[in-house]
């Protein structure tokens, strides 16, 4: 346990929970698109959708998708900043299934015309975890640079990607494998102790039976 555990993130608003872990899941969701978000249609469940509009739960989640952080003190006004910035965004309720009861779906366009939906939660804290990335369990908390490979279960792509970290010194701190069937849709959750470089992604996006890739930057 660190000092953060037991006093929680500098932030701005009411709640670590419904605050700062919205704005924090508003912007890993911004980092893992990799470009600038043109719509948003967030859904709230549980306890965002019963009292996340008294705490700033709202705000927050646009705030992230603009690229804000916990304790920007632009958070506020970050409904006219997205209409500035000519972000449309809506806001439904939802019931999801097995999570937490601090949790948002994000439906996702970004300028390019790049789509993506995410699930996540917020545990309290100032803490989130990302659930799902386009209907695949992922379950990453967004503390290291994560590389998540979608691709065809079928061998050898396993090794292509550990491969690949391994020639460029990167270091797995953890790996998680996720399928939805044999020979079916399957995906590599790779939270790694160094940045993976941006043209090994793009080699990655291009080996063949990898379906998308999307890579977690911890740099601004």
């Amino acid at each position: 346990m660190n000092i953060y555990d037991i006093i929680g993130p500098v932030m701005v608003g009411p709640s670590s929970s419904h605050t700062a872990g919205a704005v924090r899941i508003g912007l890993l969701s911004r980092k893992l698109m990799d470009e600038n978000i043109i719509k948003a249609d967030i859904f709230l469940h549980g306890s965002f959708y019963a009292t996340g509009k008294g705490h700033g739960t709202d705000l927050a989640l646009v705030a992230g998708l603009l690229g804000m952080k916990e304790d920007d003190d632009r958070i506020p006004s970050s409904f006219h900043i997205a209409e500035e910035l000519e972000l449309q965004y809506s806001f439904s309720g939802i019931i999801l299934r097995d999570v937490h009861p601090n949790s948002a779906l994000l439906k996702l366009t970004g300028i390019s015309g790049k789509y993506m939906e995410i699930i996540g939660s917020s545990l309290g804290g100032g803490r989130i975890m990302i659930n799902q990335i386009d209907g695949l369990n992922v379950n990453f908390s967004g503390n290291y640079p994560t590389l998540i490979v979608h691709n065809i279960d079928e061998p050898g792509h396993i090794a292509d990607v550990t491969a690949m970290l391994s020639h460029k010194s990167i270091n797995i701190a953890q790996m998680q494998l996720y399928r939805d069937g044999r020979g079916g849709n399957a995906v590599m959750v790779i939270e790694c102790d160094q940045e993976v470089p941006y043209e090994s992604v793009k080699w990655l996006e291009k080996v063949e039976g990898v379906v998308k890739v999307s890579y977690l930057s911890l740099l601004d």
